[in-house]
């Protein structure tokens, strides 16, 4: 065994006496040599500075002496490193072996020191890698090495007071037995376990001869549980009789027939050979039959522990309809809380449900074997059905009927969203057909006040009157563009804009609204993204949610509340991390507007946006205000969703996605001012199918001077073009029957390539832009007033007089 010095041994005594001798005879020379003081006494001054140094220095680093004189007594480490199986060894900094055990010595020689050890392949310098990863992190590994056949793991760690020496720790990996670790179950508890349970089961080796065995099966096979089974043949425990029934030999032909299961006690993922299965090892397990088939007791066991690991929920009972059994999944779907099953499956319905319940499990249990299913209402969910499948068992003892239950609660929800999201689609077509017609009536109503009004003057009579005809009518318009916003098809006008801004604007404005028993809270996120959307439009959904959580904190006792509006950025990993079904995993810019009012009632939630829908008492709203902002937010291009508790608040939430294009073109909607009679002797092409609009808008053109050809539909617009052209403007509305003004258009610019176009409709001019493939044409969105159809007419014209860059 290797030690290393010891720094108080005589040898270091001796060493430091020459030293110091020689130190003397150096002074001597000099002295005579020289024959001078000076120079000895400088010499002298020289050894006692360098002493100096030298004792500062250990001062300073002591560990490594102080580590050295308190080296362990490697005898006693060689007797705690000793192991049977692990292999030991400690090497210090320069790489040689200071201390290992026997097993090292065994597996790898004495003359070896890590990590060049006999190791098979890349082993010795995953080793070495594995001492280098030590010195430098404390431990290091190497798994997998091979030597002599022999597999190992190796774990190498930096250890010692000064962490100057590797501990090698070679640990042999083990090959997992099946077979032996079938043995060792069988012969203790979980054999007995099996045994309670009804199986007799033994472990077998290739030739057939017992291995290892149950006490169960022992006591059938020998007679007593502590019988000597093991080392015999398993088929000199068994016969069979004429029909290939297997039973035990002792108890001949009056004992109870068996079943045998055969299974091969090999990895089904790592042995595929079926000859190798059939030469492996095999655990055997017999239970009773009797002469007709399966015992009863024991068979009704068996389907329950089989039933109760299926995920479906099941369930069985008997001829007179009481449950036998049910599993876990059978008890959560049937919304079962106290933990133990009622008597009959007529208690989990409601009442209404229980006789046909009852006459359904009679009807299985009392005649042939069949199944059916029948829709149910569980009583802890009476609004949501579920389908129960029903049949007959038989050879099952007791068990007369096996209930299967299916949790409709998932379907039922995506049928109910499905149908509500038709409904609301069904819903925004209507209201967008009706304001479209609508707007034509209104169109007509205000066409005609303002040319009444041109000739009367506010002292007349009826001046008033007819002042609040128009008002009414503009009141009426509104309601038509709130139907257009719910069915996506009102004129807006969207920019690139930042909701933090648009917040700002309308906070003041929403001070004022929600008085002084509620306090406005402003909350915003850092470096949102852009959106794309109208900035008046997005400040009245704004308006009309705050109006709402006002009403909603109102209501409450004592009334008030806190508002609070919040724009945050939303990543794609957020989104994607919410799991919605509903929005795309993309990069948003969101408003929250949140309220502690009273909060929505979930009956109540499907039906907020429908239009027209209130809660509010009969004269205090129009149904209008959250279907405007569904609107408004769905046609541009956004998402919202609500999340309410009643008694604790509400939570709309908008997601815009953020506008990654370049800045919005910004058309302009000012009326174009031209001089008295510029555009008089203009020539225009009136086409409109509705005759109260076409009426209106040819006398408010001819009274600015225009000559003014009108025209029913698309078909009589392109007679007029070819009997009465050319003309200098088209003034035509977009839906119409037989061919619609965008048809008639292109047929026009066939015929005169340029020539000015003003569309005139209800519906949006975004949509109508993307649906209609013409370039350079205007729109007049409808109702419109006759200095409107001027002022349009007017910029129209202009625009086609002026030269394109």
């Amino acid at each position: 065994m290797p030690a290393l010095p010891d720094p108080d041994a005589p040898d270091a005594r001796i060493t430091a006496l020459i030293i110091v001798g020689a130190l003397v005879l150096s002074g001597g020379l000099i002295w005579l040599a020289l024959g001078d003081w000076v120079p000895l006494m400088l010499f002298a001054a020289g050894l006692v500075g360098l002493a100096s140094l030298i004792m500062v220095y250990r001062r300073q680093f002591p560990a490594r002496v102080q580590v050295q004189a308190a080296l362990p007594d490697w005898s006693v480490t060689h007797a705690a490193t000793d192991h049977p199986v692990i292999a030991i060894a400690i090497t210090d900094e320069a790489g040689r072996m200071i201390c290992a055990n026997q097993r090292f010595v065994d597996l790898f020689g004495s003359e070896v020191v890590p990590p060049k050890l006999p190791l098979a392949g890349q082993g010795g310098d995953l080793l070495a890698e594995a001492g280098r990863a030590a010195w430098r992190d404390g431990h290091g590994g190497a798994a997998g090495l091979v030597t002599a056949g022999t597999r190992i793991d190796a774990a190498v760690q930096r250890v010692g007071r000064g962490q100057d020496y590797l501990l090698w720790r070679f640990e042999p990996v083990q090959k997992f037995d099946l077979a032996l670790e079938a043995d060792q179950m069988l012969a203790g508890r979980p054999g007995r376990a099996l045994g309670e349970g009804g199986f007799m089961a033994a472990a077998i080796s290739p030739e057939g001869r017992i291995r290892a065995a149950n006490s169960a099966f022992a006591a059938r096979a020998a007679g007593a549980e502590a019988g000597n089974v093991v080392g015999r043949d398993l088929a000199s425990f068994l016969r069979a009789d004429e029909r290939n029934r297997i039973y035990f030999e002792r108890e001949g032909r009056k004992g109870v027939p068996l079943r045998l299961f055969h299974l091969p006690l090999v990895d089904p993922l790592h042995t595929t050979d079926p000859e190798e299965r059939e030469k492996a090892p095999a655990l055997v397990v017999l239970i009773d039959e009797d002469a007709s088939g399966m015992d009863k007791g024991t068979a009704l066991g068996y389907v329950q522990n089989l039933l109760g690991l299926l995920p479906v929920g099941l369930a069985m009972t008997d001829r007179d309809g009481r449950f036998l059994f049910a599993n876990d999944a059978f008890i959560r779907a049937a919304g079962i809380t106290e933990g133990t099953l009622p008597p009959y499956p007529g208690d989990l319905v409601v009442r209404e449900d229980k006789g046909a319940l009852a006459d359904a499990v009679r009807r299985h249990a009392s005649g042939q074997a069949m199944s059916a299913d029948v829709a149910l209402r569980l009583r802890h969910q009476p609004d949501e059905p579920v389908t129960l499948s029903l049949a007959g068992l038989r050879g099952m003892g007791d068990a007369a009927v096996l209930l299967s239950i299916k949790d409709n609660s998932e379907e039922s929800r995506l049928k109910r969203q499905v149908a509500q999201a038709s409904k609301m689609q069904a819903i925004g077509q209507l209201a967008g057909g009706v304001a479209h017609d609508f707007n034509n009536v209104l169109t007509a109503i205000i066409g005609h006040c303002d040319l009444m009004l041109m000739r009367h003057s506010p002292g007349d009579s009826d001046y008033d009157d007819i002042q609040q005809i128009r008002s009414n009518s503009n009141r009426a318009a509104s309601l038509t563009r709130h139907l257009l916003a719910f069915s996506r098809q009102q004129t807006l006008r969207p920019q690139v804009l930042q909701l933090p801004d648009i917040v700002s604007d309308t906070s003041e404005l929403l001070k004022r609204l929600i008085g002084e028993k509620i306090v406005l809270e402003v909350q915003h996120d850092r470096n949102l993204g852009p959106v794309r959307a109208d900035p008046g439009q997005l400040e009245q959904v704004i308006v009309n949610l705050a109006v709402n959580a006002r009403d909603a904190m109102l209501a409450k006792r004592p009334p008030g509340g806190t508002l609070t509006i919040r724009t945050r950025k939303i990543t794609a990993a957020e989104v994607r991390a919410m799991a919605s079904d509903i929005l795309p995993a993309d990069d948003y810019s969101a408003i929250l507007v949140e309220d502690s009012g009273v909060g929505i009632p979930p009956d109540v939630q499907a039906r907020i946006f429908e239009p027209f829908f209130t809660t509010k008492d009969v004269g205090k709203g129009t149904g209008l205000g959250l279907s405007t902002v569904y609107g408004i937010v769905k046609q541009s291009g956004g998402y919202i969703f609500v999340d309410s508790e009643t008694g604790k608040g509400t939570t709309f939430s908008i997601y815009f996605p953020v506008y990654r294009g370049g800045a919005v073109e910004q058309r302009s909607r000012k009326p174009v001012k031209v001089s008295a009679g510029q555009w008089g002797n203009a020539r225009l092409l009136l086409v409109e199918d509705e005759d109260m609009v076409r009426a209106v808008a040819e006398r408010a053109l001819t009274r600015q001077g225009f000559t003014v050809v009108t025209a029913t539909d698309g078909e009589d617009g392109l007679e007029r073009l070819t009997d009465s052209g050319p003309f200098d403007l088209v003034v035509s509305d977009v839906v119409m029957p037989n061919l619609d003004g965008p048809g008639m258009a292109m047929e026009m610019r066939k015929r005169m390539p340029g020539l000015p176009i003003l569309f005139m409709s209800g519906y949006a001019e975004e949509t109508l832009r993307q649906s209609i493939s013409i370039d350079q044409v205007h729109f007049l969105p409808k109702p419109f007033s006759v200095a409107q159809i001027v002022d349009a007419v007017h910029g129209a014209l202009a625009a086609a007089a002026t030269p394109t860059e």
